[in-house]
């Protein structure tokens, strides 16, 4: 398929490119979504969230991809708006799934992200984070909302911003967890 410009930090492109002239567009709705051996690539500015995870350069073949483990790639997983659309979607998808329990909606995130149920101390961790979350959230209704329209897709609105933004940060911890993010 065609290429695609997913999210990327604005005026990236302006500052690598000699001369400026060059702009980088980001594309919109479906297109952000793609894998990321669809992303459009430039030579002098490779999407920032590919390098940080040791996507090869493409100057040569290579055989195996190196894998480090940096804090960079902690601050990616926690801030960039990919990331935080995609744990946004998988606590809209739990909640859509799960039914009313905290404790199966962690455990299908869990599953979901890592094939596995999680210890009864990683649950009882997740649910006391979940809990004091949702506390901030319910005492600050705009930081709740704020963290939910991050990114493009829109998320369903039946469900109560304070807990679907306080299952966003817990799926982002589950998403962050190096049995996600090394698996296989």
């Amino acid at each position: 398929g065609r290429g695609v410009s997913p999210y990327q930090p604005p005026g990236l492109w302006i500052e690598l490119c000699l001369g400026g002239y060059v702009r980088f567009v980001q594309d919109h709705c479906e297109k952000l979504y793609r894998r990321g051996m669809y992303t459009y690539w430039k030579r002098s500015a490779p999407a920032p969230s590919l390098t940080i995870f040791d996507t090869p350069t493409r100057e040569k073949c290579v055989l195996r991809r190196s894998r480090t483990n940096t804090p960079l790639q902690a601050l990616v997983l926690l801030n960039d708006p990919q990331y935080i659309e995609a744990a946004r979607s998988l606590a809209q998808k739990v909640m859509l799934e799960a039914g009313d329990s905290v404790i199966a909606r962690i455990v299908l995130a869990y599953r979901l992200a890592t094939a596995h149920r999680p210890s009864a101390k990683t649950l009882t961790l997740l649910k006391k984070a979940y809990e004091e979350e949702l506390a901030v959230f319910q005492k600050d209704p705009e930081r709740a909302r704020k963290l939910l329209t991050v990114g493009e897709s829109k998320r369903d609105e039946k469900f109560d911003a304070a807990e679907h933004a306080a299952l966003t940060i817990i799926s982002s911890m589950i998403l962050n967890l190096d049995a996600t993010v090394t698996k296989g």
